[in-house]
């Protein structure tokens, strides 16, 4: 029986090794690493001071170098760069915390991770959040509205310096005691900034009319949403007074059929609809597999087109027409608005703080395969 016990009671080892046993050289080799281990001295990290010693220059200039404040020249910050990332020297996150009272960490409560639009706005937000020195923590109020609270509470616990916020459709975001920029409408109370959900509703609607589309079927999910309704809002106002348009939103229909129920495209394509738009991509897939389904081609017997240009819409056959978002722009504005309240360079520094910068972002149609003009050759050269 081998017994080792290293100093401060650090490591104990027991092993029974008869002389026979054919891992006994093994053991010996590891008793010994573990001895040798307690002799060791943990490398230490190199401070600033260290970095300042081998440049021969004070600590307040490697400071100033590295953190891009005070005078210091170009080829001087150079040199401190060059060092630093030669002797291995990580900021500390903790000094720099107690120095400006910040953690240089961000939260972003998003309403539904599932949905693949909310990890295309988070990645947008870091990036932006990532340029500008700041970390994200992410909470998902898997759109509840209890959830949505407690997200928001949970990440002022854990000391975010701010908050972005994309609300629970429905809702609005109280005041909160730190900076907080709201991502959803240019009509909702408190947005900070959105891309302009009307105006890509109108470039919808101007699309289809342009085609010839004269009777259209609108598809949005929730009646309480303010997006959806700035969205179909633009669509309307873009297809004009010509057009005749009927609306299905899914929580009634489903809450009258069921869950999952076909949403009647059959009758609606009977009834002489010839373009269907929908306020998401995913709702436009939807009415896509039902129409495969019952016999119906996209875009010969009917014309379709979403929203969001989700990142599996051009990959889909035929390829998804729709409307995209500019969330690099959306996630830049968001992020300098708020850091702008953290940093005390806005007259808000609680609760939702104002856009720095405009605050709606237009949207851009991506035509692709899934809709097409029905109007006759003729009627196309008159028009030309």
């Amino acid at each position: 029986m081998h017994k080792l016990c290293l100093n401060h009671d650090k490591v104990i080892i027991l092993i029974d090794s008869p002389a026979e046993n054919p891992y006994r050289e093994l053991i010996n080799r590891l008793i010994k690493m573990v001895s040798m281990s307690d002799t060791l001295q943990p490398k230490q990290t190199p401070n600033l001071s260290d970095v300042a010693k081998a440049l021969g220059v004070s600590v307040a200039t490697v400071s100033n170098a590295l953190s891009g404040k005070g005078r210091v020249s170009a080829s001087l910050i150079s040199r401190v760069k060059e060092q630093a990332a030669r002797m291995g020297y990580v900021p500390s996150h903790t000094g720099r915390a107690l120095r400006t009272g910040r953690n240089s960490v961000l939260g972003l409560v998003l309403p539904d991770i599932a949905n693949p639009l909310f990890p295309q706005i988070a990645q947008a937000i870091e990036a932006a959040a990532a340029a500008a020195g700041y970390g994200i923590l992410i909470a998902d109020s898997r759109g509840n509205v209890s959830l949505q609270t407690e997200a928001i509470n949970r990440l002022i616990e854990y000391g975010v310096d701010g908050l972005v916020i994309v609300p629970r459709l429905g809702t609005r975001i109280a005041d909160l005691d730190i900076p907080v920029a709201v991502i959803d409408s240019p009509s909702t109370p408190g947005n900070t900034v959105a891309a302009d959900h009307w105006q890509g509703g109108e470039l919808v609607g101007q699309h289809l009319v342009s085609g010839g589309h004269r009777k259209v079927l609108l598809i949005g999910k929730n009646p309480a949403s303010i997006v959806q309704n700035d969205r179909l809002g633009g669509i309307r106002a873009g297809l004009g007074k010509q057009t005749e348009i009927d609306v299905l939103w899914i929580e009634h229909h489903e809450a009258e059929f069921g869950k999952g129920a076909h949403l009647g495209l059959n009758e609606k394509i009977a009834s002489g609809t010839t373009a269907i738009a929908a306020v998401s991509d995913v709702h436009a897939l939807r009415a896509m597999t039902e129409l495969y389904h019952s016999g119906y081609r996209v875009p010969d017997d009917v014309s379709v087109i979403g929203f969001d240009d989700l990142f599996w819409a051009s990959g889909i056959t035929p390829a998804l027409s729709t409307v995209r978002m500019d969330l690099p722009r959306i996630g830049e504005i968001a992020i300098a608005s708020l850091v702008q309240a953290i940093e005390g360079k806005s007259e808000s520094r609680k609760g939702p703080v104002p856009t720095f910068g405009t605050s709606r972002v237009p949207m851009t149609l991506i035509a692709r395969q899934t809709c097409r003009s029905i109007l006759s050759s003729s009627t196309s050269a008159k028009g030309l």
